[in-house]
């Protein structure tokens, strides 16, 4: 059972029109309501995007607390990684017949508890359990927020409406992280999962009160999402994200030790640095949102091309303080291009299983930052040096462009067979 959601005066239930296909098509409400409910969701957005990257700042507050080993700390950034990746499809799933208002709602609440069980952990275990739980939600909260968007905005502007709802992880980078950061180091680690939390809570009241009730899909059900899974098109765009995307993780998981090594740059400039790429993927989702209303498949393979292009600029500039700083902006931009279209793509091709599809893009892209990261350290253990891993990230964004290559080649092959 889920709980009447209080209706604010500004507030209109979406109207269904006629259904096209397995679809209810919904009309568009009025922009002001489309754009707040938006900001409602972008708000929950960036209390994900706070917790998820503040800890990096953080790992070595809570090694100390905790009297365990900087690479022990690291487990509790990989266990909210594996709450992404478990808790997206799981939720989604689980979720479907759920209202997608309220269901965004209970996703909300859910993380709110999951980070202020953090705040309380007494023990380095049960602060492992808090994150992971932490990040359950994550993954389905962007999906069934990006389906909202999507549903309300016109078709013109789906995939900037997606964009726009993504906006709220990007501005984390470059307002919330630092606050958080600078709020544990000052008060205590602990104090980042209370500041996270208020975010979370406002987000519940803001998305209660703000965004329309869209029905759920009365044909929706479990088994009916999960046959996401047996489309390949569906695996053609999850793997395009896991390959490509993890390219710019290859590189941006050790920019610390590039930038104070091999450019040389003191550590103070380090939050210049995440700073710079924060402000890169804000802009990034605004180019990305338009380029992919224009064309899916073209704003996926133009991100992919200039991340590309890019990081192998960035491996000769990295040398250069000035320079490289520059690419940092630029790839963090080129990379965030890639997540609206990436986002679109899945709901294109998921057919009837639109809240799994929309949910798994965001486990692909974890997995992204785990591939990245591993292959990254591959090449620095193998003694290639600090400017490997921004080679191996730029083959990683090369192998996705046959990925979607594969994709539309088959999708063209099958349309002329049913013709």
């Amino acid at each position: 059972m889920t709980p009447p959601a209080p209706q604010s005066a500004d507030q209109t239930t979406a109207s269904p029109a006629p259904r096209t296909g397995s679809h209810p098509v919904v009309r568009a409400p009025q922009p002001r309501v489309l754009r707040n409910a938006i900001l409602a969701l972008a708000v929950g957005g960036f209390g994900i995007g706070v917790t998820e990257f503040a800890m990096m700042g953080l790992l070595q507050n809570v090694a100390d607390d905790m009297a365990v080993s900087i690479s022990d700390a690291g487990h509790v950034i990989s266990a909210y990684a594996l709450g992404v990746v478990v808790g997206a499809p799981v939720l989604a799933t689980l979720g479907t017949r759920i209202p997608r208002k309220h269901l965004a709602v209970w996703l909300m609440v859910l993380f709110t508890v999951g980070n202020l069980s953090a705040f309380f952990a007494p023990t380095y275990p049960w602060l492992v359990v808090t994150r992971f739980i932490a990040g359950l939600p994550h993954g389905a909260y962007f999906g069934v927020a990006a389906l909202i968007a999507a549903s309300l905005a016109p078709a013109t502007r789906r995939a900037h409406a997606i964009a726009m709802v993504m906006m709220g992880l990007s501005v984390a980078n470059v307002i919330g992280v630092p606050i958080a950061t600078w709020l544990g180091q000052a008060l205590g680690w602990r104090t980042m999962f209370v500041f996270v939390a208020a975010i979370g809570a406002l987000a519940v009241v803001l998305i209660a009160r703000i965004v329309p009730f869209l029905p759920a899909d009365p044909n929706a059900s479990p088994l009916r999402e999960l046959g996401a899974l047996r489309r390949p098109q569906v695996w053609y765009a999850l793997l395009t994200g896991v390959v490509g995307f993890g390219g710019f993780f290859a590189m941006y998981s050790y920019i610390g030790p590039i930038m104070t090594t091999v450019t040389g740059l003191d550590a103070a400039w380090l939050p210049l640095v995440v700073g710079l790429y924060g402000l890169g993927m804000v802009l990034g989702n605004l180019v990305g949102g338009r380029l992919a209303d224009r064309s899916v498949v073209g704003g996926i393979v133009l991100g992919l091309i200039v991340t590309c292009a890019l990081l192998a600029v960035f491996a000769v500039l990295v040398h250069w303080p000035v320079p490289a700083l520059l690419m940092v902006l630029l790839i963090g931009a080129s990379g965030s291009v890639l997540v609206p279209g990436l986002q679109a793509r899945l709901m294109d091709v998921a057919a009837d299983a639109q809240t799994l599809a929309a949910a798994l893009n965001h486990s692909a892209l974890n997995i992204a930052n785990a591939l990245g990261a591993f292959l990254g350290g591959v090449v620095i253990s193998l003694g290639l040096g600090l400017v490997a891993p921004i080679v191996m990230g730029a083959i990683l964004a090369a192998a996705g462009l046959p990925v979607i290559g594969l994709s539309v080649l088959r999708q063209r092959r099958r349309g002329s067979a049913t013709a």
